[in-house]
């Protein structure tokens, strides 16, 4: 049996990630936001997630400034949902991150996605703030964090949420 894969992202992704954001979100990016995150922004790193059949299944972003990495976006496409996919893309990039020498790691996720919440409460984020009315001007966004993301604690954390497949 196939499994799905995670790659660095390339030029040649952006328009199916594009393609997936429409899907994913209410609001996505400008259409050359992703072009220039590849091309020009040496603190970004992106991934995407390969279904078997080669389909873009989903992706993820961080920049890493200093010892910080921030996740920028992070999307499964509705028909793969379910299958704990957006763990297999968030373990890579933690530990994608961690191997670029991250400390810490944040991020904002919807106040009113309790599932995302959940999933990144696993890899030890915690609540340390709100942004008010942060999504379409309406919906806050919670600010969480995850550290020391080098600590024996946090790797073992790491280890136990694995079963996931990398390919660079």
């Amino acid at each position: 049996m196939s499994s799905f894969a995670v790659e660095s992202m390339t030029s040649a992704d952006i328009e199916a990630v594009r393609c997936l954001e429409k899907e994913a979100f209410t609001t996505t990016w400008q259409e050359e936001a992703f072009a220039n995150e590849l091309a020009h922004n040496r603190t970004a790193t992106y991934l995407v997630l390969r279904a078997p059949d080669g389909n873009l299944a989903g992706y993820a972003g961080f920049w890493l400034v200093l010892d910080e990495a921030h996740v920028t976006s992070i999307a499964v496409h509705p028909d793969y949902r379910g299958r704990q996919l957006g763990k297999q893309l968030m373990h890579a990039m933690v530990s994608r991150a961690a191997q670029l020498g991250a400390l810490w790691m944040t991020l904002e996720v919807r106040a009113d996605n309790p599932a995302a919440q959940q999933m990144y409460r696993r890899f030890g984020f915690a609540r340390v703030g709100i942004r008010p009315k942060y999504y379409e001007g309406s919906v806050d966004a919670w600010i969480m964090w995850a550290g020391n993301l080098q600590s024996e604690s946090y790797q073992q954390r790491l280890a136990g949420l694995s079963g996931t497949r990398t390919k660079e």
